[in-house]
């Protein structure tokens, strides 16, 4: 039997990603349409990082995780989004290998960490609703921090061992990714050996990561339900259900995206699906996330106004006082 050849490592510099299409007519408006969805994804998330961090009433646990939800988003976006523009610009569908690893380990470590912070985020609605008198003491500073730091650490451990599985392993002579970014299932494909290993790994983790954070939205919301309808006044229900009618839309609109990607049936899996899928969670869901967040929520849109009118008054002295001639002039 012969063993693969480790030199194959060395001699790949390169991968082909596939894209989206192989249509030549599709290719200018597809650019424009996902650039202008990363750039509305940019600054809807770059704004509500800004905005919980310098707004005082925006100092609460919930505008804590939203904040790291919305870096999280911009994270796995940034990592494919980027490249993916590049090749649509030029008309050339590679990906050099050290580039490849870093994207996905990045993209990794970024979608991991938001899974764990959306579950973080179901506990805080729930502490919020049932237990609304302990709330400052039990979601401390302590507690809101350990909820973000050990997903980061976690994701990151577990996505620098699948991608140096995977990069330190041989590749075939073929290189070529059925994907327009590099993820993990369309590289282990193209494994001369250890792939049943990796994929296994791979598997089990996300089995978990999955489960595990979703056991915990559904054990969270099902109290939360059980507690709104144990509630006499109707003003009392209605607030309680606009305090997570926001974190449970995106709930939805994300593990339903997931659902539908890998709960396919083979007869009907193909390849077309899985990129429609993968660029619904990769650029439009951290697109809508900001959006949902401000639309439905009045304290968000509040604190818009607040810095909107700030920036305002702070302008009025540079153009009128000190610069330039005055009005009597």
């Amino acid at each position: 039997m012969a063993f693969p050849n480790r030199h194959n490592l060395t001699q790949l510099k390169e991968f082909i990603l596939m894209g989206i299409t192989e249509l030549p007519e599709l290719q200018a408006l597809l650019f424009g349409l996902f650039l202008t969805v990363y750039l509305v994804s940019v600054v809807g998330n770059l704004g509500m990082i800004i905005l919980t961090k310098i707004d005082s009433r925006l100092q609460t646990p919930m505008y804590f995780f939203l904040r790291h939800l919305a870096f999280t988003d911009l994270g796995y976006s940034t990592a494919v989004g980027p490249i993916m523009f590049i090749n649509f610009a030029v008309d050339q569908h590679t990906i050099p290998f050290s580039w490849c690893a870093t994207q996905l380990t990045f993209f990794n470590i970024f979608i991991i960490t938001e899974i764990f912070i959306m579950s973080a985020m179901a506990y805080d609605c729930y502490v919020a609703i049932c237990n609304p008198l302990l709330y400052t003491a039990v979601m401390s500073q302590v507690l809101c921090q350990a909820l973000v730091a050990i997903p980061y650490l976690y994701s990151v451990s577990l996505s620098l061992l699948t991608v140096m599985k995977i990069f330190l392993s041989s590749f075939g002579d073929c290189n070529v990714i059925r994907h327009f970014y590099c993820d993990s299932l369309p590289l282990i494909a193209l494994l001369c050996s250890g792939a049943h290993e990796i994929k296994l790994i791979i598997l089990i983790f996300s089995a978990f990561n999955l489960m595990s954070s979703l056991l915990t939205v559904l054990v969270s919301y099902i109290l939360i339900f059980a507690a709104i309808l144990r509630m006499n006044s109707a003003k009392g229900r209605h607030k309680a259900f606009s305090t997570c009618g926001s974190h449970l839309t995106v709930i939805a609109i994300f593990y339903g995206t997931l659902f539908f990607m890998y709960m396919q049936p083979k007869s009907t899996h193909s390849f077309d699906t899985d990129i429609m899928a993968s660029l619904f969670y990769t650029l439009v869901i951290p697109m809508l996330n900001p959006m949902i967040y401000s639309l439905r929520n009045k304290e968000v849109k509040n604190a818009l106004h607040r810095t909107w009118r700030m920036c305002a008054i702070i302008s009025i002295p540079q153009r009128y006082c000190g610069f330039g001639s005055s009005p009597a002039q």
